[in-house]
């Protein structure tokens, strides 16, 4: 069974067992605006929770999107490569940025769940 987290900084985290896919949420692509360009860390990378995971470039600005857990990337989302709109289009599904195994599950503590944020949302 999978669960879905969240960071304060609206990255997304769609963990099972011990591989989580991460991306950002409809939140923030509808931040961003229309998404023309996303550079990915490589396949095999380590990443430390914090670290910068990604950098999305939209009509508006460029962010960086940092790691919410620690972890070794196991795939990337080549498909971003050609069609970054795809993160526009379903954030949380097709549009996701990398799987990665989790090398600190006790870092999942910190990360809220679908309700708390929502609640986070609503503050904004």
């Amino acid at each position: 069974m999978s669960t879905t987290l969240f960071t304060t900084d609206h990255e997304f985290l769609t963990v099972e067992g011990d591989i989580a896919v991460v991306g950002v949420t409809d939140y923030a692509q509808a931040q961003l605006g229309d998404i023309v360009f996303v550079e990915l860390p490589p396949a095999g990378k380590t990443i430390e929770k914090g670290a910068m995971l990604a950098t999305v470039e939209s009509v508006k600005a460029a962010s960086e999107v940092y790691a919410p857990v620690s972890g070794e990337i196991l795939e990337v989302n080549a498909a971003l490569e050609n069609t970054p709109g795809i993160v526009n289009q379903d954030p949380q599904g097709a549009g996701w940025f990398v799987k990665l195994r989790l090398t600190k599950k006790d870092e999942l503590a910190s990360l809220l769940d679908a309700a708390a944020y929502d609640a986070h949302l609503k503050t904004l």
